[in-house]
């Protein structure tokens, strides 16, 4: 099988980095130490490709319509152009089909991200739901067709200082954009530019559309004032340690969002209805999501550990790694509604009953240590 390439695949491969075979993509996992790497996130500025996610333009008189129905988020709340809402979209069993950004540029124009292993399935849910509501909305996928959008994200305590000495004519509009807002400036070095202040990592910083043909350009601007190019590897590590799911691991079309931890992405309060509203009412919520620190030596945690409570019930670690910033075991578990922030469970690693802590998420933001 012939893997996808990104725009800055050449980048990748000219920076020696460890190239591996990701959902189809030819990705990098690092390159040369992930430590350092995730290091760099949380202490200075780090960069990934994250090419391989799909934007989704969505254009259409009828917009605010066909997004109430299909996000089990409310795209009402978004009144000011450039505001940003996390959402889920769900089929109508209550399951996650992704887990998305939906960008408001105008009335008329929504800007959607979505990951890169669902991007076809979710273009062809939103084709599908658009017919069947007859909507008469425009949806173009702007990753594989005419006229590609590169991604990158630039993430870290200097990240926004960093690039605005590569993108200066981004600062005026940037300077005051607010957490998960973006704006538009079209005319940058680079062509026209999405600037959102949004992330995977629980650190400040952006992430930059610019024309795939301008990708390559961007990313050896950004090596040249110092921020480091950042792998697969340490974009886990990072987003694990800020409590973030990860699609296809934490959650996916068969598990209820209430049990993922993500009822904050779910409007179940306005009389709005949307796709898999009915079911999501009628199953409740019937796990917990929480994290987990391993409190004694012997392994590392990882996903489809087993956990137990002092109950005798059983839950499920869905992500799991060692924590740089913390220098402990970490893991992202799915658990009895009995278990309670600062109970003690016991995980199951190769046969033997290992106790850990249950902690509230995340255990890092923005450079610290909240739980330990």
């Amino acid at each position: 099988m012939t893997l996808k390439a990104t725009p800055l695949n050449s980048a990748h491969r000219a920076a020696n980095a460890k190239m591996v075979d990701f959902g189809g993509w030819d990705m990098p996992v690092n390159y040369g130490s992930q430590i350092e790497e995730h290091n760099a996130v949380r202490s200075d500025a780090g960069m990934f490709d994250v090419s391989h996610m799909c934007v989704v333009d969505v254009k259409g008189a009828n917009m605010r319509t066909f997004l109430r129905g299909l996000l089990a988020n409310n795209v009402d709340k978004l009144q000011v152009p450039g505001k940003a809402l996390y959402s889920c979209m769900l089929n109508p069993e209550g399951g996650v089909i992704d887990d998305l950004i939906v960008y408001f540029l105008s009335e008329e124009w929504f800007r959607i991200v979505v990951n890169a292993g669902t991007a076809e399935k979710d273009v062809a849910w939103m084709n599908q739901q658009n017919t069947a509501t007859n909507s008469g909305v425009t949806i173009t996928a702007r990753r594989d067709g005419n006229d590609p959008i590169a991604l990158i994200a630039v993430q870290g305590p200097n990240a926004r200082a960093k690039v605005w000495q590569v993108l200066p004519t981004t600062q005026a509009p940037s300077e005051n954009l607010k957490p998960f807002n973006a704006v538009i400036v079209p005319d940058t070095a680079f062509g026209e530019a999405m600037i959102a202040r949004t992330g995977y990592t629980g650190e400040d910083g952006f992430e930059i559309g610019v024309p795939a043909s301008q990708a390559e350009a961007l990313w050896n601007a950004f090596v040249a004032v110092g921020i480091k190019p950042a792998g697969l590897g340490a974009r886990d590590t990072l987003r694990l340690e800020a409590g973030m799911n990860l699609y296809g691991q934490d959650m996916d079309d068969a598990v209820n969002p209430l049990d993922a931890g993500l009822a904050w992405t779910i409007d179940l309060v306005s009389e709005r209805d949307f796709i898999g509203k009915a079911a999501l009412q009628a199953k409740g919520q019937g796990a917990q999501f929480v994290g987990l620190i391993l409190r004694e030596k012997g392994g590392i945690l990882r996903a489809h550990q087993k956990v137990v409570a002092a109950s005798g019930l059983e839950g499920e670690i869905t992500s799991g790694t060692f924590s740089p910033s913390m220098q402990q075991a970490i893991a992202l578990a799915r658990v009895p509604m009995d278990v309670a922030i600062g109970d003690t469970v016991h995980v199951i690693i190769r046969d033997k009953r290992l106790a850990a802590s249950v902690v509230k998420l995340p255990f890092v933001r923005n450079g610290k240590v909240l739980a330990s």
